[in-house]
């Protein structure tokens, strides 16, 4: 696990906890009994959370049972929550669509959010290490999906978080390509040693990339899972099959085998 992070954390209060701030005591993230309902249906429920500075966390879960809410609220895009989330300041998303706006150049949308005005070489830093410097003046519409995906992780690169937060960003590609993609974000993070929250729905992705596999059920994380994996992984290797099953299991498919970019 990287666990190489020399910045210090900020931390910020999502949620109707009385104090604007407090220390995290060498967690990343920390949640506790936090609630989000629509409509009446508690969607998460009284959910606990911690995450390590530098760790690796994939979350799996059933469609709907509550993994990409559970991002956003951290994410601080939904704040209509009960209970306490603890984050750094420094954070970012990438979502599966890319969201680029097409109407600016790939390093223009590299530098969307960003205070004050950043200048057009920070943008180039962050495209060069996802492999895109080439295209820093290209229209949005004239990437490939991969392109446009690398484009989305420059962006939060960008901002130098110390929590980067993936909603299936590999989902869209083709197989071929999200291998490459999952092999990127493992060398950034492995570079960066800031920590990631991926949520998957592909069991060998998250076996492939993190130290820890989580289950979400019933608005909570039910099931936990550590990966003692040395890295690179192979998914040949038994030990890998094994985990694959007992979180196959844990998620209610039996007699099945995930396989990257099926």
């Amino acid at each position: 696990m990287a666990t190489d992070v020399h910045r210090p954390v900020t931390e910020t209060v999502t949620g109707p906890a009385p104090e604007a701030a407090r220390v995290l005591d060498g967690a990343a993230v920390r949640v506790r009994g936090l609630g989000r309902a629509f409509g009446g249906r508690a969607v998460i429920d009284g959910l606990r959370l911690d995450v390590a500075p530098g760790e690796f966390v994939a979350l799996l879960g059933r469609s709907g049972c509550g993994k990409s809410t559970l991002l956003r609220v951290l994410a601080g895009l939904d704040r209509e929550v009960e209970g306490q989330v603890l984050v750094p300041r420094r954070k970012a998303v990438a979502f599966q669509a890319p969201r680029l706006m097409p109407w600016k150049r790939v390093w223009r949308n590299v530098l969307l959010g960003l205070p004050g005005r950043p200048e057009r070489g920070l943008a180039e830093r962050a495209l060069a290490e996802v492999g895109l410097g080439h295209r820093a003046d290209a229209w949005p519409k004239t990437l490939s999906g991969g392109e446009a995906q690398r484009a989305s992780l420059a962006r939060a690169l960008v901002r130098e978080p110390d929590l980067l937060l993936l909603d299936e960003p590999f989902g869209a590609l083709d197989a071929l390509t999200r291998i490459k993609a999952q092999k990127l974000v493992a060398e950034l993070w492995q570079e960066r040693g800031c920590a990631v929250l991926l949520v998957t729905h592909d069991v060998d992705e998250a076996l492939l990339l993190a130290d820890r596999a989580l289950v979400m059920e019933n608005g909570v994380i039910a099931y936990e899972n550590e990966i003692d994996l040395p890295r690179p992984r192979d998914i040949a290797d038994p030990r890998f099959a094994d985990l694959r099953a007992q979180l196959l299991d844990r998620l209610g498919v039996e007699g099945v085998h995930s396989a990257v970019g099926q």
